[in-house]
C-alpha cells in the first residue's frame, strides 16, 4: 500500500474514532447534567403549584405560557407565544357545597369547569331525576317537580370501593355479586336516562329550562376518592361534581324522603373572548436549518386538579430535554424545536393550529417526539406505519443507557394513531410523530383528568428517565446523516370490521372555542 493511501485512511479512521468519541461524550454530559443539575422538581412546583391547572381560556394558561417563555429566556433559548386562535374566557372561584338538612355538613365537590356562577349562596331541596315511564311521563315531572330544587343526574354506586380492592379481599362469591350488581345498576341507570328522551349532555339543559336551582352530578374514576372533572352543560345554573361518598349520603336521604337541602356557592367569573397560544421554543441548526426535530406535549389541562401527570409531566420532559441540549449541544446540526400545545383537552387544537400554519416546518420534519400518557417511564414505542421506522428509531436508541433503554418495547412498523394525543395531529399529514409512551402509574383510575391529579403523584425518577431518552433521542436524531424515509407500510385489516385500516385524515383545528 502506498504512504500516501495509508495516510488517507489513516485520517478516515482517526475522524470517525474522534466523532464517536465526541457524540459518547455528548451523551455522558447530558446524562450526567439530567442527573447531577436536575431542574424538575422546581420547573414541577412552579406550573402546578404556583399556576396550577391549565384550562384552556384562562388566566392561569396565559400565566404558565409566559412563564414558559421566561423560563427558556433564561436558559438562553428563543421562545415565543403564538396564537393560533380565540376561546371563552372563564376563571374558577370558590366553590363550597353544603347539606344543610337534615344535618349539617360541608360536602366534598366542585364546580365543573365553566360552570355559571352562583352569584352567592342558592338554597334548594334535592331530588333524584325519577324512573318514569317514558318521555311524556318525565315532560310531566319537569313541569310539576324541578323548579327551585337541586336535581342529582347520576347513579349511586353500590360500592365505594374500587375492584381491586374487593378481589384482594373478597370471597368469590362476594366479588362476584357485588360487580354484578355494578352492572346490573349501571344499566337501569341507562334506561332511565334513555326514557328521559334527553342524554347525558342534553339533560342538564332541560332540567335549567325547567327552573332547577344547579344541576348535580357525580362521575366515580373508579379509585378511592376520586372523581373526573369535566365541563358542565348548563348556561345560567350551577352545575357541580359531588364525590362518590357524599353523592351516595345525599342519594340515600332523597330515596328515604328525608328532604335534604344543599346551600351551593359557586363562584366564577366569565371573562369573555381570550386568545388561545401554543408556547414555541426554537434552538435553531447549524448544518440543516430547515430539518426540525420537535419536542411535543401538550400544556394545557383539565381543572379538577393541577394537571400534574396530564401533562405537566410530558411538559417537564421536554422542557428540562431543552434545557440540556442547549447546554450540552448548543449547536445542533438540526433545528429543534419545542411545541407546548394549547387546547389539546378539546381535541388536539393547538398541535392541528401549528400543523395548519406552518407547512414549511411539516415538510421537513425529522421526528416528533410526543409525551403525554403520564408520570410513568417510556416503555413502549411504536413505529406509527412508517416501513423505515425500525431503521431510524433502533440507530437513535442505541446509545441510551441499558437501565433506560431496558424498560422500552418497540412495535414495528406499527399503526398510524388517529388521535389520544398531539403527534397524531402530525401523523395525519404524513410527518414522522412519535409516542413516547409510559408505564400506567394507574394513570386512568387515579390522575387522568381528576380531582387527584397533583404534584405528589408526580414520579420523578421515571421523569428523570424521559427527559434522557428524549434528550438522546434528539440528538441522535439531529445528527443522523440521513432524513427520516416517510414511506408507509401497507396497514393490516381490522379485525373488528374486516376492512383495510387506512392513514388518519388531517382535521381542522377548532379556532373559536365555545363561543358561536
Amino acid at each position: 500500500m502506498r504512504k500516501s493511501s495509508f495516510l488517507v485512511l489513516f485520517l478516515v479512521a482517526f475522524g470517525l474514532t474522534a466523532q464517536a468519541q465526541d457524540k459518547d461524550q455528548v451523551i455522558e454530559n447530558m446524562i450526567k447534567e439530567a442527573k447531577e443539575n436536575s431542574q424538575l422538581k422546581k420547573l414541577a412546583y412552579e406550573v402546578t403549584d404556583l399556576i396550577g391547572p391549565r384550562l384552556v381560556g384562562t388566566p392561569q394558561m396565559q400565566k404558565a405560557h409566559d412563564w414558559a417563555v421566561d423560563t427558556y429566556a433564561e436558559w438562553g433559548i428563543e421562545a415565543e407565544n403564538e396564537q393560533w386562535g380565540v376561546w371563552r374566557g372563564w376563571e374558577r372561584g370558590v366553590s363550597h357545597i353544603d347539606l344543610i338538612e337534615p344535618r349539617v355538613v360541608s360536602l366534598e365537590g366542585m364546580q365543573l369547569a365553566w360552570s355559571p356562577s352562583t352569584d352567592g349562596p342558592v338554597t334548594g331541596e334535592v331530588v333524584i331525576v325519577p324512573d318514569l315511564e317514558d318521555s311524556v311521563a318525565f315532560q310531566n315531572w319537569l313541569s310539576n317537580e324541578v323548579e327551585g330544587k337541586f336535581v342529582m343526574i347520576s347513579m349511586m354506586q353500590p360500592s365505594g370501593r374500587p375492584e381491586y380492592n374487593w378481589k384482594e379481599f373478597a370471597t368469590e362469591e362476594s366479588f362476584e355479586k357485588m360487580k354484578k350488581d355494578r352492572q346490573e345498576a349501571a344499566e337501569a341507570w341507562a334506561d332511565r336516562i334513555e326514557k328521559t328522551g334527553y342524554n347525558a349532555r342534553s339533560l342538564p339543559a332541560a332540567l335549567e329550562e325547567a327552573g332547577a336551582a344547579g344541576v348535580v352530578a357525580s362521575y366515580w374514576s373508579q379509585g378511592f376518592g376520586v372523581q373526573k372533572i369535566f365541563s358542565a352543560s348548563t348556561k345560567n345554573i350551577p352545575m357541580v361534581d359531588i364525590a362518590l361518598e357524599d353523592y351516595g349520603m345525599l342519594y340515600r336521604m332523597v330515596e328515604n324522603d328525608a328532604k335534604p337541602k344543599l346551600r351551593i356557592n359557586a363562584e366564577s367569573k366569565e371573562l369573555g373572548e381570550m386568545p388561545t397560544f401554543n408556547t414555541i421554543a426554537t434552538i435553531k441548526g447549524s448544518e440543516k436549518p430547515e430539518e426540525y426535530i420537535i419536542l411535543s406535549a401538550h400544556f394545557d389541562s383539565w381543572d379538577g386538579g393541577t394537571g400534574a401527570t396530564d401533562n405537566a409531566t410530558g411538559t417537564l420532559v421536554m422542557m428540562e430535554a431543552m434545557r440540556i441540549l442547549k447546554k450540552m449541544y448548543p449547536n445542533p446540526k438540526r433545528t429543534i424545536i419545542a411545541g407546548h400545545w394549547g387546547s389539546e383537552e378539546q381535541g388536539l387544537n393547538g398541535s392541528r393550529a401549528f400543523v395548519e400554519d406552518h407547512p414549511e416546518i411539516i415538510e421537513n420534519i425529522q421526528a416528533v417526539f410526543n409525551q403525554d400518557n403520564g408520570t410513568g417511564r417510556v416503555v413502549n414505542i411504536s413505529g406509527q406505519g412508517f416501513l423505515h421506522a425500525y431503521e431510524f428509531i433502533n440507530r437513535w436508541l442505541e446509545p441510551v443507557p441499558q437501565d433506560v433503554r431496558r424498560h422500552i418495547e418497540t412495535t414495528f412498523p406499527g399503526s398510524p394513531a388517529g388521535g389520544g394525543s398531539d403527534y397524531a395531529s402530525f401523523l395525519a399529514v404524513g410527518a414522522p410523530g412519535f409516542s413516547l409512551s409510559s408505564l400506567n402509574w394507574s394513570y386512568f383510575n387515579y390522575t387522568w383528568h381528576t380531582n387527584r391529579d397533583t404534584y405528589d403523584k408526580i414520579v420523578f425518577d421515571d421523569v428523570e428517565n424521559n427527559v434522557i431518552l428524549t434528550a438522546i433521542l434528539t440528538y441522535m436524531a439531529s445528527e443522523d446523516d440521513q432524513s427520516f424515509k416517510r414511506e408507509k407500510s401497507i396497514l393490516p385489516v381490522n379485525p373488528r370490521s374486516g376492512r383495510q385500516m387506512t392513514w388518519p385524515n388531517q382535521r381542522n383545528a377548532t379556532r373559536r372555542g365555545m363561543l358561536d
